[in-house]
Order: structure tokens, then sequence, then C-alpha cells
């Protein structure tokens, strides 16, 4: 057992984290250039946000939802518990 995990630091250590490490040497030369994929995460997330709210904004412009207090049974004090 002992081998199997060694096997399976050995994959992680000298394989799929080659390009982490690369990124560290960059670091030393370019900041910018390190944290690319950084910046490219955050501009996912913030098209995703942003697609989000524009969703958000055109079903409350539709006024096709209940906003009754009644409206799910959780809500109200005479919820059935089924």
């Amino acid at each position: 057992m002992k081998d199997f995990f060694e096997g399976i630091a050995s994959l992680f250590e000298d394989v799929l984290f080659l390009p982490l490490d690369a990124l560290r040497g960059l670091e030393q030369e370019s900041w910018w250039a390190a944290n690319g994929l950084n910046f490219f995460f955050i501009l996912i997330v913030v098209v995703a946000l942003a697609y989000w709210m524009k969703q958000l904004k055109t079903f409350d412009e539709n006024d096709q939802e209940d906003k009754s207090i009644k409206a799910h049974s959780f809500l109200g004090k005479d919820a059935e518990l089924d």
C-alpha cells in the first residue's frame, strides 16, 4: 500500500503540478503574466454574474411571478405538511 500512495504522490508532484511550478517560476519575471490565469477566472465570474443579474431583471420586469405571501406553502402559517 505504501508504494501505491507514493505513486499517487509522485504523479501529482512530477506530472500534474508542472503547470503550477511553471507559474511559480514565471512570477519572478512578470507578476502580471503569472496571475493571468486568476484574471481569466475573475473575468468568467464577472460575466456569469452580469448574465445572472440580467436574467433576474428580465424575470422581475415580466411581472408574472406571484409575490403574495401565500405564493409558497412554506411561507404561510397554514402550510400543510405532506
